[in-house]
C-alpha cells in the first residue's frame, strides 16, 4: 500500500511539472517585455529538457531512490508558487509590474534559489544511474539557478521607486518640470515614447482595470497621480497663436517657435536655456526642480530625455539658442505691439478686440520683462490709459480691471510708471475704487499700491479728491478681507509722507498727526495742534485725538511758541462734553487760568480762547469741581476764583465777556458748587457788575447775562432787587417780558428773574397790576391755541409767573 501511495504522489508531482513548464516555456514568457520572465522562462526550458532525459532514461519511477522523489514534489510546489508569481506579468498591465517589480524580482529570486537546491539534491540522487550526460545538465542547471541574480533594471527601479512616492499620502504637489521628467521616466519603463499620449493613456487605463480590483490605497493615489500628471503634461503645446487672441494677423507677420526652442520639460519656451552633460537643453529652472527632487528621493539625477545618470550637476548656459529666442521674441512682440496700438487707437475702441490686446500686452511684460520697453516705445500705455479715460463705460468693469491689471504689470517698468503719472492714471485707479465689480477694485487699490512706494506718488494720491476716504472706507471694510488689507498697506504708505497728514486726518486717519504732536519736535507739534485746531471734527475723532494728545498740548500752554495752536486745539476738543473729563485730568484748568489772569502780555485772542475753552469744560457739572483751578489749588468755584473772574469781565473784550459770563453761570450752576458760588458773588460785588449786561447792545452778552441774574435770583433775589432800585431798573424786567422783538430766552429768564424779586407792595401794584395780569392771561390763551399744539419754553415760565402774579 505505501509503495502504491509513493509511486501516485511522484506521478501527481511530475504532472504538476510538466503543466507548469509548459505555461513557463509559452511564448508570452519567452517574449516577455521584461527581463525576469524571459530568464526564468530559459531556466524552464533547460529543466523541462533535464526531466525529460530522466524520466525517459528511467523504466520505472518507483525504482528511483526516495530522494529523488523528494527533489521532484519540491520542484513541483516551487514552479507552481514561480509559475503564480509569472502569472503577475501577463494578466497585470505594465504599469502595475512596474508598481511591484521589486517584490516580484524578490519572489522569483527565492524560487530560483529554491529549485537549484532541488536540483542539488537530485543530481545526488541520480549518481548511481551512469547517466553523467543528464548529470551534467542537472548540475549546470542548479549551479545557474543558483547563482542567479534576478534584479530589475536600473530604469525600472527608478520608476518604481517614482510610483511608490506618487502614492504616498503625504506627497506634496509636483512641478509641471517633475511631472513631464516622470512621464519620460515611466514611458522608458514601459518602452514607448514619452510622445505618445494615446499608448500613455491606454496604459493608465489598464492600470485603472488593474486598480479596481485592489483594495490598496497606495495604488489608487498612484493611479490618480498619473491620470493628473498625463492630463497635463497632454495640454497644447504653447505657441505664438496664444498671443494673438483676439486679433487678426496675416500669415507671414509672425512665426511659431521652432522646437527646439521648447524645454522638453514645461513644453513652454525658454527663457534660460542650459545644457547637460549629457548635451540636452533645459529651462534652467524646471531641471533644477528635476535634479532637486532625484536627491528627495535619494536617488542619482538623471538627463529626463535620454535617461542617463549624469556624473555632475553642472549646467553651461546655451547662449547661441538663447540668442535665437531672443531674436524671436523681439520680433513677435513688435508684431503684436504694432497690431495692439492698431486696435487701441480705434475711436470707439472695438470691445471685441480689447480683450485679446490686453491679454497680449499683459503676457508679454510677465513673461518678457526685458521687452516692456518695446511696449512702452510702442505707446500702448498711453492708449490704454486714455481708452480708461474717455470709453471707461463703454468697456465695462471686467476690461477695465484688466486694463488696471496689465498698467499695473507695467509698472515695474520705472518710465511706464512716469508715463503713467503724466496721463492722470493716479485719478483713474481712484475712480475705479467704487466700481462695480471686487475684480476691479481689487485691480485699482493694487496699482495704487505699486505707486505709493514713491514719496512724489503717494503726494499725488492723497491730493486726489476724494482718495483717501474711499482707501480708509475700503480698508475698514471687513466684508472684504482681502482689499481691506490692500487698502490699509496703501494707507500706510500714505502715512509715511509728510505732506500728507492734514489729507489723511481729514479722511479719519489721525495717527501720523497724532505720533507728530505726540513724539515730534517743537515745531511739528504746533503744526499738528494748527491742523486739530482749525479742523472739523465729528466727536469720536474730537475724543481719539484728546485721549492722546491733551497731556501734551497743556504742556504746550507753557511755551509762548506753540500756545497760541495748543490753545486752538483745545478749544476745539473741549466742544465735546465727554472730552471735559479727559481736560481736566490733563490738568488743563490752571494753564488756562494762568493765561486769563496771570500773564499780562498774553494777546486778547489768546485769552478769550482760554475762557472759551474753559466755559466748555464747566458747561456740565460733575467733573471739575474737585480739580484745581491754579497752581497753588484753589478750586473753580474758590472766592479767589471767582473774584479774578469778575475782576476780568469789565476789562476783558467783547467775546472773552461773553465767556466770563458763561462761565459763571457753569459753576454756579453746579450743585456742588452754586451756594458758595453765589455767595463769593455776592460779597465780590459781582451782582452790580454782572446786572449792566442786562442792558447790553450785543444780544450775546444779554443772552448770558439773563441766564446769569436768573439763576442768581434764587439765592440772591433781595439782593438784586435793592441793586436795581436806585436806578428804577426792575421795570426792565417787564419791559422786556412785554417786548416781543426779545428773543423767547431773554423774556423766560426776565420772567423767572422777576418772580424771584423780592418786591415791595406798591412795586408789585406797579409792575404786575391788573393790566399786566389781563396781558399774561392773554398770551397764555393764544399759545393753548395754537396749531402746533405744543408750548414753547418761554410759554412754561409765563404760566408759572401767571400763578406767581396771581398769589
Amino acid at each position: 500500500m505505501a509503495s502504491s501511495s509513493s509511486s501516485s504522489s511522484v506521478s501527481s508531482a511530475l504532472d504538476s511539472i510538466n503543466t507548469s513548464l509548459a505555461e513557463l516555456c509559452a511564448d508570452h514568457y519567452r517574449h516577455s517585455p521584461f527581463d525576469l520572465p524571459r530568464r526564468f522562462s530559459g531556466f524552464a526550458d533547460r529543466l523541462q529538457l533535464s526531466l525529460t532525459h530522466l524520466t525517459r532514461a528511467t523504466p520505472s519511477l518507483d525504482s528511483l531512490p526516495p530522494s529523488v522523489h523528494t527533489a521532484l514534489k519540491g520542484i513541483a510546489a516551487d514552479l507552481a508558487s514561480a509559475l503564480e508569481t509569472l502569472s503577475f506579468y501577463r494578466t497585470k498591465c505594465k504599469i502595475s509590474v512596474l508598481i511591484n517589480c521589486l517584490s516580484l524580482c524578490s519572489s522569483l529570486r527565492n524560487r530560483t534559489v529554491a529549485i537549484s537546491g532541488w536540483l542539488a539534491l537530485l543530481d545526488a540522487a541520480v549518481q548511481d544511474l551512469n547517466l553523467s550526460d543528464l548529470r551534467k545538465k542537472i548540475a549546470d542547471l542548479s549551479r545557474d539557478m543558483k547563482q542567479a541574480h534576478f534584479t530589475v533594471s536600473e530604469k525600472e527601479e527608478r520608476v518604481h521607486h517614482t510610483l511608490q512616492k506618487e502614492g504616498l499620502a503625504t506627497q506634496s504637489k509636483t512641478s509641471k518640470a517633475v511631472e513631464s521628467a516622470i512621464i519620460m521616466d515611466l514611458a522608458r519603463g514601459l518602452g514607448i515614447d514619452a510622445e505618445n499620449h494615446d499608448e500613455l493613456s491606454k496604459q493608465i487605463r489598464l492600470l485603472k482595470n488593474d486598480v479596481a480590483g485592489s483594495n490598496l490605497e497606495s495604488e489608487r493615489r498612484i493611479l490618480w497621480s498619473l491620470e493628473r500628471i498625463l492630463n497635463n503634461s497632454a495640454v497644447q503645446l504653447p505657441s505664438f497663436s496664444a498671443w494673438k487672441k483676439g486679433m487678426e494677423f496675416e500669415d507671414d507677420v509672425h512665426i511659431q517657435p521652432f522646437k527646439n526652442f521648447l524645454c522638453p520639460l514645461t513644453k513652454e519656451v525658454m527663457r534660460d536655456p542650459v545644457v547637460l552633460q549629457s548635451s540636452q537643453t533645459y529651462e534652467r529652472t524646471a531641471i533644477n526642480y528635476w535634479f532637486e527632487r532625484c536627491l528627495e528621493d535619494g536617488r542619482d539625477p538623471t538627463c529626463p530625455v535620454t535617461g542617463q545618470v549624469l556624473g555632475s550637476l553642472e549646467v553651461k548656459p546655451n547662449i547661441g539658442l538663447s540668442g535665437a529666442i531672443e531674436e524671436w521674441v523681439n520680433r513677435n512682440v513688435d508684431i503684436v505691439v504694432k497690431i495692439s496700438a492698431q486696435h487701441l487707437s480705434k475711436e470707439p475702441p472695438a470691445v471685441d478686440c480689447v480683450q485679446g490686446v490686453l491679454d497680449n500686452v499683459y503676457n508679454i511684460s510677465e513673461e518678457y520683462p526685458n521687452c516692456r520697453y518695446r511696449v512702452r516705445n510702442g505707446g500702448i500705455l498711453v492708449l490704454i490709459v486714455k481708452m480708461l479715460r474717455n470709453s471707461s463705460k463703454s468697456i465695462g468693469t471686467y476690461l477695465r480691471s484688466k486694463a488696471l491689471m496689465v498698467l499695473l504689470s507695467m509698472a515695474k517698468d520705472e518710465e511706464s510708471k512716469k508715463i503713467m503719472l503724466q496721463e492722470g492714471i493716479t485719478r483713474l485707479a481712484i475712480h475705479s475704487l467704487t466700481g462695480s465689480s471686487e475684480r476691479e477694485r481689487e485691480s485699482a487699490v493694487k496699482l495704487l499700491l505699486e505707486f505709493s512706494s514713491d514719496e512724489a506718488c503717494c503726494i499725488k494720491i492723497a491730493s486726489e479728491k476724494g482718495a483717501l476716504v474711499l482707501l480708509s472706507s475700503m480698508a475698514g471694510n471687513l466684508e472684504h478681507p482681502g482689499l481691506s488689507k490692500l487698502a490699509e498697506e496703501v494707507l500706510r504708505w500714505m502715512e509715511k509722507v509728510e505732506d500728507n497728514v492734514q489729507h489723511l486726518a481729514a479722511a479719519g486717519r489721525f495717527e501720523p498727526l497724532l505720533t507728530r504732536l505726540c513724539e515730534g519736535s517743537d515745531g511739528a507739534k504746533s503744526e499738528m495742534a494748527s491742523l486739530v485746531g482749525s479742523m472739523t471734527l465729528t466727536n469720536s475723532s474730537k475724543e481719539q485725538i484728546a485721549r492722546r494728545s491733551a497731556k501734551i498740548l497743556v504742556e504746550m500752554l507753557s511755551k509762548p511758541e506753540g500756545r497760541a495752536a495748543s490753545l486752538q486745539a483745545l478749544y476745539n476738543l473741549s466742544s465735546l462734553d465727554d472730552n471735559a473729563t479727559i481736560l481736566v485730568d490733563s490738568a488743563v484748568l490752571p494753564s488756562l487760568a494762568a493765561i486769563l489772569f496771570i500773564n499780562q502780555d498774553t494777546s486778547p485772542e489768546l485769552k478769550e480762547l482760554a475762557a472759551a475753552t474753559i466755559a466748555n469744560i464747566v458747561s456740565n457739572p460733575g467733573h471739575w469741581e474737585l480739580a484745581y483751578a491754579d497752581k497753588e489749588g484753589h478750586s473753580m468755584q474758590s472766592e479767589l476764583f471767582v473774584h479774578s473772574l469778575l475782576g476780568s469781565l469789565p476789562l476783558a473784550s467783547p467775546q472773552c465777556q461773553i465767556s466770563i459770563l458763561h462761565i459763571l453761570y457753569g459753576i454756579a450752576s453746579s450743585p456742588q458748587a452754586s451756594q458758595s458760588v453765589a455767595r463769593h458773588i455776592k460779597s465780590g460785588e459781582g451782582i452790580k457788575t454782572i446786572l449792566p449786561f442786562l442792558e447790553h447792545p450785543e444780544v450775546e452778552h444779554r443772552i448770558h447775562a439773563f441766564r446769569l441774574t436768573r439763576l442768581l435770583s434764587e439765592r440772591c433775589g433781595e439782593d438784586i432787587a435793592n441793586e436795581l432800585r436806585p436806578s428804577n431798573r426792575i421795570p426792565l424786567l417787564q419791559d422786556k417780558l412785554l417786548d416781543h422783538q426779545s428773543i423767547d430766552s431773554e423774556r423766560s429768564d426776565a420772567a423767572c428773574i422777576l418772580a424771584n424779586l423780592s418786591l415791595t407792595e406798591n412795586e408789585v401794584k406797579t409792575l404786575l397790576g391788573v393790566s399786566f395780569v389781563k396781558w399774561t392771561v392773554t398770551t397764555l390763551k393764544s399759545q393753548r391755541q395754537a396749531s402746533s399744539g405744543r408750548i414753547s419754553s418761554f410759554c412754561v415760565t409765563q404760566i408759572d409767573l401767571g400763578f406767581m402774579a396771581h398769589n
